[in-house]
């Protein structure tokens, strides 16, 4: 029989009568399992099954100022880009005490401020945040949090507290200075949504352009529409419409390039003799269209793991020294920027990892 107090639920003190240990052995093994035995561990776990023990995760943060979560901000549950920053922390805190309060905002500053201060009021054990640009607001509650903030999928200058991510401007500026190598001379820009993130790819886009005297703004397309393949094929005709002569095109994601392919394919633009396309992300589908696409492979996953070691280790007071990691990222170059020989100008002295 499951034995409750007063009839209520049971508590730490029912689990720890029943397992034979002390209440403060319950916490801990709760808490942090490694500091417990194996022995004790599987005492106590099988005493929670029995009872059916659920921790009163409010009576443990008024208790230690915290709860055992840890918030993670996202703009997007269905961008497959941040499925797999997900999946990175839900396997760094496999095994431990710790569980995942998500919160989705849209893109919207604003309800990434409201966001915030329902997470804050939880007394959360550390917050993840994807991006750099919250709002002054956003700001300033994430520097008054009282627990470990890391900022992923982006680099800056003044972090809240940690961050994990890589320069959006510099990648940009590979892939662009990258299809300036390949022989295009008239390259377009295609963005949706233009997000900071995106923002800075086109920084970087126009800042190799204007390197090589090529830099013309009628060559960016962009809205602010949310991303898909349809709208790839759409934003390309529309620039061709425009600027016909445009022989290549950076796509600020890869359902944009996939998109601009099909477009090419329906309109007989050989790729990449006519037309040179490369995307950003790098995702399954670029490898595996044909021609395979160029794209900038982001360490996702890789993001999401080290913030959560980050995370980790500051809760337990081993704050890492480096607070800002650089995590990179790497040019896949494929057949969709792979021009003939003979067409291809001098090298302009760029090396890039080619798959």
């Amino acid at each position: 029989m499951r034995k409750r107090r007063s009839g209520g639920r049971p508590t730490i003190a029912d689990v720890a009568k029943r397992a034979g240990v002390s209440s403060i052995t319950v916490s801990r093994a709760l808490r942090d399992p490694e500091r417990v035995s194996p022995q004790l561990r599987q005492q106590i776990e099988e005493a929670v099954r029995e009872l059916e023990y659920v921790p009163d995760q409010h009576a443990r943060a008024l208790a230690s100022a915290r709860t055992d979560v840890i918030g993670v901000i996202i703009p997007s549950f269905t961008n497959n880009v941040f499925a797999d920053v997900l999946r990175g922390i839900y396997d760094g805190l496999a095994q431990t005490p710790y569980q995942v309060q998500l919160g989705n905002s849209r893109y919207s500053p604003i309800e990434e401020e409201r966001l915030l201060a329902t997470f804050l009021s939880q007394r959360p054990a550390a917050l993840i945040v994807a991006g750099i640009d919250q709002t002054e607001r956003g700001r300033a509650l994430l520097a008054a949090a009282g627990c470990p903030v890391v900022q992923v999928m982006d680099l800056g200058d003044d972090p809240v507290d940690m961050m994990v991510g890589f320069s959006h401007k510099a990648s940009g500026h590979a892939v662009t200075s990258h299809l300036l190598e390949a022989g295009y001379r008239r390259i377009g820009f295609l963005g949706a949504r233009m997000d900071p993130r995106t923002q800075r790819r086109l920084e970087g886009y126009r800042a190799a352009l204007a390197e090589a005297g090529l830099y013309d703004p009628a060559r960016i397309t962009t809205t602010p529409a949310s991303s898909s393949v349809s709208l790839g094929r759409d934003l390309l005709r529309d620039l061709l419409a425009r600027m016909p002569d445009t022989d290549a095109v950076f796509c600020n994601n890869d359902d944009l390039a996939l998109g601009a392919l099909f477009e090419c394919q329906r309109a007989l633009l050989a790729v990449p003799a006519s037309m040179g396309i490369a995307g950003f992300n790098d995702l399954e589908m670029m490898a595996a269209a044909c021609p395979s696409l160029t794209s900038v492979r982001t360490p996702r996953y890789e993001i999401g793991s080290r913030a959560v070691q980050m995370a980790r280790a500051a809760i337990a007071g081993r704050r890492p020294a480096e607070r800002v990691v650089d995590t990179g990222f790497a040019l896949q170059i494929r057949e969709s920027t792979k021009r003939p020989e003979t067409v291809r100008p001098q090298p302009m002295g760029v090396l890039y990892n080619n798959a």
